[in-house]
Formats: structure tokens, sequence, C-alpha cells
């Protein structure tokens, strides 16, 4: 049904974080109130101050606060709000919550629920598609959830298999079976990580396509039957199945193949009469990395939202996304006829989130003690644009989503973009939790990356070079550190000569020496105070070499060592010092030994909680052995599970939580003896 035509003057954002700052953003350019809705855990949220008004609606956990529609909807009737918009995540793709907005006479800024309901069961979706014309992948979509019979169907389409729940998304309840003997351990997994997300636990066999690329369509329909798409993006550079980085347009995509691809994704969305912004997600089977005309495409999904990708495609283009959302929920025609939209330069978003890649990308929690950020606009089209939703000082909890900020650079051509966003990773600057900044710059640097050997399968190929990475060394690094020490300890000098700091003696020379810690070593550094004001330093048992260093007026500082002359920015979080260089970021730990002194080795034995979370189950009782990397426990945090294994051979001695508890990060889930 076709709606009139009038812009809203008010609407609500049913959402938190980066997405409902972006909302607000173009809803403030636009003329149109915002209202923000929060739970506790937000309060002092960045997107509550980003708004008009904001609503309290419930405690930290989504499902007390996000997901309870009706406080939302209370909200939005409180306020005057007109429309509601939903984001992505949370409530975006919920059919029932787009018919309780309809129900309550607002406007749901995205598409009819039946386009919803259509594309969100993923066996329902992939026999729409067949009706459609658009190729599938062979697999097994139907209702019959027996495990003996899936077995079967995995068995007959053949292995490497993926079981994927049929109502799930961003990489949740989806796993790849390499044989058949290990299909009923990874279905059991999957189906309770799907309980878990989706409230579903029924799930498709598909085929696992080789050398696969993720590439997607960003789609755009309106309440008139016009709909059009605006190119493509490549998405393939996954962790979990999760995206890291992605680009537009694709690498190597030929015009035929884009236009092949963009009409079965016109043709998708069609099908089931959609309305506003959609993803219509291909998997892409490549021969040979070099051969672009072989590549095939298959139907994957269709997100029926607005991406966390969507700035690549308005990089592009010179639109507005959020702007089109709009235009087209208060009954407008779309902007532009497809032969109007036009594509230019070449655009990358990193997803910088609060996670170790080197410890399995294990999700982090804590407070951005620092975040510094590279000169760029926010929620608008930019050579470098950073979209975030938290400030210094706000906390990363284990109630949402790991991502801290969107990095998206736009460049004439690809090489100009992949400079531009290796320069702004090392530009960003973070202390006080674990994120993947310097391994997104390994990955940018890297050889497949960077000739773009794109498929799906390209971090586990290059994990050589991109974890447990050290691109500064131990001696830039303590340089650093000591460089750091003497400039503090010169600004907080006085002018008397009795409260100079630089090693003046009447007689010999004067040493210093530092205690470090680097990647678990110890070791200590000598500090030379030379005549005439010049230092030397020797690191562990290297040869002393000359050190100079300047403050520059930007901050951080100059340091001249070992023939080298490096810019060096150092934060001190208690004894850690975090160093960042053009090369790469390190952390070194500036030991107080007399704070150390009597402290003793813990025993082993304990396990313990690497994250906030919850624990999901346990998988051994009290006074079984269990041997050295066996699967213990499952926690969840951040919406993802992780297995606790067992560090080495013994016997189980106590469960001190059970399923469903709450634990700290450190908090001994188990004893073993």
């Amino acid at each position: 049904m076709s709606l009139e035509s009038h812009m809203f003057k008010k609407i609500l954002i049913a959402n938190r974080g980066e997405i409902a700052c972006r909302v607000a953003a173009t809803a403030r350019r636009m003329g149109i109130q915002t209202v923000a809705v929060y739970s506790d855990a937000d309060a002092g949220a960045k997107h509550v101050q980003a708004c008009d008004e904001a609503v309290h609606v419930g405690a930290s956990a989504p499902k007390d606060s996000y997901l309870r529609w009706e406080r939302i909807l209370q909200a939005a009737k409180d306020t005057g709000a007109q429309a509601v918009h939903p984001g992505y995540g949370f409530l975006s793709e919920n059919e029932d919550f787009a018919k309780a907005c309809a129900a309550a006479g607002l406007v749901f800024i995205g598409p009819p629920a039946a386009a919803i309901l259509a594309m969100g069961l993923k066996a329902e979706s992939k026999r729409l598609m067949e009706t459609a014309g658009v190729p599938l992948v062979p697999g097994y979509h139907g209702a019959d959830q027996d495990p003996a019979l899936l077995q079967r169907e995995a068995d007959r389409i053949g292995y490497p298999a993926l079981i994927k729940a049929s109502a799930g998304g961003g990489g949740k309840g989806m796993r790849v079976v390499e044989k058949s003997e290990d299909f009923a351990a990874a279905l059991a997994s999957c189906q309770r990580e799907a309980i878990n997300s989706f409230g579903s636990d029924a799930v498709l066999i598909e085929k696992y396509v080789q050398r696969p690329r993720h590439i997607e369509i960003q789609v755009f329909g309106d309440s008139q039957g016009n709909c059009v798409y605006l190119f493509e993006r490549d998405c393939s550079v996954q962790r979990r199945h999760q995206k890291v980085l992605e680009e537009a347009p694709a690498p190597g995509m030929t015009q035929a193949l884009r236009a092949q691809m963009g009409a079965a994704a016109v043709a998708a969305a069609k099908a089931v009469n959609y309305v506003g912004a959609g993803t219509v997600e291909f998997i892409v089977e490549q021969t040979a990395y070099d051969q672009p005309e072989s590549m095939k495409f298959f139907f994957m999904e269709m997100n029926t939202r607005l991406q966390v990708e969507h700035p690549v495609t308005e990089a592009i283009t010179g639109l507005d996304l959020v702007e089109w959302q709009l235009r087209v929920a208060s009954g407008e025609p779309l902007p532009l006829r497809q032969s109007e939209i036009r594509m230019t330069g070449h655009a990358i978003e990193a997803r910088i989130c609060a996670e170790n890649p080197d410890n399995n990308f294990l999700p982090a929690t804590g407070t951005l003690q620092v975040y510094r950020k590279p000169q760029a606009t926010s929620f608008e089209r930019g050579t470098v644009r950073i979209d975030d939703g938290v400030r210094e000082g706000d906390t990363i909890s284990p109630f949402y989503d790991s991502m801290v900020a969107k990095l998206i650079v736009h460049g004439d051509t690809r090489d100009q973009a992949l400079a531009r966003l290796d320069n702004a990773l090392a530009q960003t600057h973070i202390v006080g939790l674990n994120t993947n900044v310097q391994f997104l710059r390994h990955v940018v640097g890297s050889e497949s990356f960077v000739t773009a050997k794109l498929d799906t399968a390209l971090i586990p190929r290059e994990s050589a070079v991109l974890f447990n990475q050290d691109p500064v060394g131990l001696p830039t690094a303590a340089a650093a550190v000591i460089a750091d020490v003497l400039q503090a300890e010169a600004l907080a000098q006085g002018a008397d000569p009795f409260s100079r700091r630089d090693g003046w003696q009447s007689h010999g020379i004067t040493s210093r020496r530092f205690e470090l810690e680097f990647e678990g070593h110890a070791l200590s550094a000598q500090l030379r105070y030379e005549r005439g004001g010049a230092f030397s330093l020797q690191v562990g048992e290297a040869a002393p070499a000359p050190l100079q260093c300047t403050l520059p007026t930007e901050g951080g500082v100059w340091v001249d060592f070992n023939g080298a002359r490096r810019h060096s920015t150092v934060y001190a979080q208690g004894e850690v010092r975090h160093v960042f260089t053009p090369q790469g970021a390190v952390r070194v730990s500036l030991l107080d030994p007399l704070a150390h002194a009597g402290e003793t080795v813990q025993e082993g034995g304990r396990l313990t909680a690497p994250m906030p979370g919850k624990v999901v189950s346990f998988a051994v009782k009290a006074g079984d052995r269990v041997s050295a990397g066996q699967a213990l426990a499952v926690m969840e945090a951040m919406k993802m599970e992780h297995t606790i294994a067992a560090p080495q051979d013994g016997t189980v001695a106590e469960l001190l939580y059970a399923p469903g508890d709450q634990v700290a990060e450190g908090a001994e889930l188990l004893k073993l003896t």
C-alpha cells in the first residue's frame, strides 16, 4: 500500500551505540527530532546525548531493555514520535515488532513485516529465490529436523558441509563440518547457539563452497514498486563467520557479473515486495583468484535492514542511505533511477572491535582510558570517516556487541584506499582493553589482501603474518619507554639546579637501571648519562648505543636510537607502557622492583573465566578424569560461545557455578587436581 508522502517531524531510534548516533546525525541534518532509548548500562552513553530526548527502557541485558518492544512503543507514544528506526540487530528484523509498530499507529522504518518474515527464515527464502530464478547453493532446507535425517542429507550433499541456523544471522548458529563423523557434535553446538540467539534450533544444510567470496548487493525499494541496486560490497575477510573488512566495489568484479548480480538482487527484493534498504548476500565461487570471469554466484540470504558496512556504499555513490530510508518510509519515491546511480573510487571499512585476535578473538571488556582517533568525518562521507558510539572514558560492557568503531576510508583507487586505511589505523590509539587495531593493520598489509586474493579463508591462510606479530621490536619499544620517562622528568623539573634530573655529578658517569618485561620476558636496560647532556642506552645484552629524544609539538616523542629515528607515543597504565609507532604498537612493562618483592607464583589447578559472561554448560562433573585440551565448560559473552578447555590432565575436584550463572572475568569456574 502506498504511503502519502509527508516527512516525519520526530522519530524514535530503537537501538544504541554507533547506529543510533548514525541515524540521529542524518535526522538532525534533515530537521527531524529524535528520541533515544537506553538501558541502565547506557544511561550516560553517547547515543543518548546525540538525540533530542531519551527514555529509559530497562536493565542492562538486551532482553530487559532493547528487546522489550512494548516499552519502546510506549516511549514512542509518550514522546509523540511518528516513526521508529530499528537500526540493525535487536528488533530490526523482527516481523512481530514491525506489526506492533503498525498497530500502534507508528511507521516502521524498514520493510513490510511480510518481507521480514519471508526472508528471515532461511529455508523459506531459499524456496522463494528458487521460484524467482535466483541461483542457489546445493543443500537441504526442509522442515524435518530429525538429526539422523540431517546427517544423511549432509552426507548426500558432501563435505565440507555448512550447518546454519534457519533463523540466524551475523555468524551465529553456524558451523563448518569437514567430515561425517564430526557432524553430530557440530549440529548439537549449532542448535544450542541458535536457541540462545534466536529462540529456534531449526537449521539448514548446504554445500560449503570452495574458495568462496562473500559479495553482497545493496538494494532499495519504495512503496511505488520501484527497486534499484547500489552496487556491491565484498565482505570476504571474516573471522568466526563475522566480517572484519568490507570494501566497495568488489575487486575483480566484471561489469557483466555486476549487472547479473544486481538484477538477481532486485528480483529477490521484488519477490517479497520489498520496501526500504536491504542487502542480498551471495556466496561467489571462483576457480582461481586471477580469473574473475570464472566466478559463479549463489544466493545466501537477504538482510532486511541497513547493514553495518553501509558507509562504503555511501562513499562510492555519494548518497546518504539513512536519508533514503527516511524518505522512502515517509512515502516518497526513490530519489534516483537505476541509470542515475554512479560509482566513484574505492572504499574500505574496518571494524574496530574489543577483542584479542591472538587469543582466538576472545571478546574484551574495559574502559577506554585512551581513545585517540585520526582526523576524520563522522556519520558522513569523507576521505577518512569514523562512526562510533563511544567516547574516551566510556566502558565496553559484556552486555552488547564488541564493536568499538567503524573506520572507513575512500580513495580514487584501491591502492590509495589501502594506504589511507593503514595510516588511519596507525593513528588510532586505544588503551584500557584489547582491540584488533594492530591485527587489522596486519591484514591490510598481507599479501593476499594487497593483491586481492580474496576468499573467506584469507585469515587462516595468512595466519603466519597476522597473529602474534611484533613489528616494533624490543630495542625500539624500550628506547621509547625510557625516552618518555626522560621527557616527563624534564617537564617536571624546576629551574633551580637541585631539582635537575639529568644525572649530572662532579666526577664519573651516572647510570640508571630500568627493569622491563616484554612479551613475558624480564630484562634490564642500562641508561648512561654522558658528558654534555647526551645519553647512551643498553637494552639487555645488546651493545650500548646513543639515545636522543625530542618532544614534538603534536605530542609523543621522537626517538633516535640504533641508527633509526622514529616517532612514538607512550601511554602509562599502571606499570604497563603502551607504545604506539607508525610501524605498530606493543606493550612494555616498566617494573618497580620494590612493588614485586615477596611475590610468589600461583599453583596450577585453577580454571577461570577469560571474560565476564554467562556459564552455558559444563561437559564434566566432579570426579571425572580429563585430558589436556578436553572441553570442560562453555561460556557465552558478547553474543558468542567460548569453550573452556583443560590445560592439563587431571581430575575435576569441584564445579563452582551452575549453567545460567553470570560470572566476572577471572572467576574460578571449577577446580582441577
